[in-house]
């Protein structure tokens, strides 16, 4: 292969400047006519990145009108890892060195966790035996949209959420297009989910969701409250026009306060999100719902039947809402003592060992 560019480097040599331009303008359109047939990323062997190093650093600025095969900055990088790997080469790397991830990644968590400042997040590192300078604190928590300084009034929203989660509820609507005898129409649910334990209580199913309407379920609510000996201090709700003014009077007079969030936040509403989530895709999306009264059906045996009761629930550790199931402890079960339940046809199973 090399003897084949001996007449070639001949010819170079002996040509005219005028002559060598036209000759390295036809070695430039030929090697890009063989580097169109070949694959678009050519391996090389460190020897031969090498030896492109050695030829190419003396063309300086003019190289880049000549690479084909890597681009520029690749060119450039592999003559800094040339130039560093060069022996008795001692020069130091500009700069203060990069945080390490591990030190970046906790940095982050401490002030997603907490309200803290800078300096209280630095104190905690050197507490942990993490030497890092406060500058460096600043710039991560800047870079990540963090703000410097100690949130000292505000938790974060997810306290808050852990702080409440006892007499903390959620409110949301969601809606199924249903059959009626005027066609196909939008159908309202509207329900209401204890924080801490997930449990759901189904308000109504409603094609119009007035102020009438609303102000009933409120007042439901209130007495499914004094009914099951539960509390209700604080209430999370959207900006939904649905939920007027009479629906969060209602409450108030109960003593439960209103927790409006912000549009487009579903998830300062975590909970309801999921749960409209759940039953949408594990019920209600496989049916055609022929009126009010069949989707007042599928919900309430959803809800009451499987998911407050036997449906596992990741956020409770894939355990069910109403504790049942053996202890942890259990020897398995064969398959022949397990019995399953079945549910809206089939759709919804609850598996369980058979009473002995």
């Amino acid at each position: 292969m090399a003897r084949a560019w001996h007449p070639l480097l001949r010819l170079l040599a002996g040509g005219k400047s005028s002559d060598l331009h036209g000759q390295i303008q036809f070695l430039k359109a030929e090697n890009e006519v063989l580097r169109s047939k070949l694959p678009k990323r050519i391996k090389l062997t460190p020897q031969e990145r090498r030896r492109l190093v050695k030829l190419g650093k003396p063309l300086g600025k003019q190289l880049r009108h000549l690479l084909t095969i890597v681009s520029p900055r690749t060119f450039l990088r592999w003559m800094n890892e040339e130039e560093r790997a060069t022996p008795g080469n001692t020069e130091r790397q500009r700069g203060r060195p990069k945080t390490d991830a591990e030190i970046r990644q906790l940095v982050i968590l401490l002030a997603k966790e907490n309200a803290w400042g800078y300096t209280r997040i630095l104190g905690e590192l050197k507490k942990l035996g993490i030497q890092i300078s406060r500058s460096t604190v600043v710039n991560i928590l800047k870079s990540e949209g963090f703000d410097t300084a100690p949130r000292r009034s505000e938790t974060t929203w997810s306290q808050f959420l852990q702080q409440h989660a006892d007499t903390l509820w959620a409110c949301d609507f969601f809606h199924k297009k249903i059959w009626t005898t005027k066609g196909l129409v939008d159908c309202f649910v509207l329900f209401f989910l204890h924080v801490a334990t997930r449990k759901v209580y189904l308000a109504g199913v409603s094609t119009n969701p007035n102020n009438q309407w609303v102000v009933e379920q409120a007042k439901g609510f209130t007495a499914h409250l004094a009914a099951t000996h539960q509390q209700a201090t604080l209430l999370i709700r959207d900006l939904d026009a649905k939920f007027t003014a009479d629906f969060d009077a209602t409450l108030k007079a109960a003593g439960v306060k209103i927790k409006p969030v912000g549009p487009r936040a579903p998830n300062l509403n975590p909970h309801a999100e999921r749960f409209v989530l759940s039953i949408k895709q594990e019920c209600l999306d496989h049916f055609i719902v022929f009126g009010q009264d069949h989707l007042l059906h599928l919900a309430s045996t959803y809800i009451d039947s499987y998911y407050n009761v036997v449906r596992p629930h990741q956020g409770k550790d894939n355990r069910p809402l109403a504790a049942l199931g053996p202890p942890e402890e259990a020897d398995p079960p064969s398959p022949a003592t397990i019995a399953c339940d079945e549910m809206l046809g089939g759709l919804l199973k609850h598996y369980h060992r058979k009473a002995a």
